[in-house]
This record gives structure tokens, sequence and C-alpha cells, in this order.
């Protein structure tokens, strides 16, 4: 069983910042989708996704990330990826979606 996935979520004014910590996982990835199409689906602002706390991600939550990126795009929005441990980001770099991602 996985690190349960925790969200904070704060309105930033132009963007929205979505903090998460934990594991995203086959277990926890919908809750994740559920979350973050619902924040793209009602704010009018850009998405930062600060995973400074986030411990691990599978190929699930990649796609979980590329679906609301696309999503986000679609209502002209931007989507930040920030604060990525050295594991997850290598995970980004093997798959190419550090070309895909705008992360800082």
């Amino acid at each position: 069983m996985s690190e349960a996935l925790k969200f904070k979520q704060e309105n930033l004014g132009d963007s929205v910042k979505l903090s998460l910590s934990g594991e995203v996982d086959i277990y926890t990835s919908q809750e994740l989708k559920e979350n973050l199409y619902n924040i793209v689906d009602t704010n009018k602002a850009d998405l930062i996704i600060d995973c400074t706390e986030l411990n691990y991600i599978d190929s699930t939550g990649l796609g979980i990330f590329v679906g609301a990126l696309k999503k986000a795009k679609e209502h002209n929005k931007k989507m930040v990826i920030t604060g990525l441990k050295d594991n997850i980001k290598k995970l980004f770099i093997i798959t190419g979606l550090d070309k895909v991602f705008t992360i800082e």
C-alpha cells in the first residue's frame, strides 16, 4: 500500500498553487486526477503544482499530469511544476516530459 497523498490548494491571484505530498501511484491517482481537473475547470488562473513534498510518482501519475496540461492548454492556461526531487525529475527526463512541461 502506498503513502497517503495530500493536497493543499492556495489561490495566489493570477495562479492557483496545488502542493502535493506523499505518493502518486495506481492507488492515489484517481484522487489526483479529480483534484487537478477540478482546479483547471473551475479556475481562470494558471496552475502551479508544487512537488517539494512529493516522494514518488508512477506512470499513472505522469499520465494524469499530461492530461491536466492538455486540459489547461484548452483553457489557455499555463501549468508549471516546481520542487521536483531528483528521483522524480529523472523520471521526467527519461520519459521526455521535461520538454513538455515547464519545470522550475
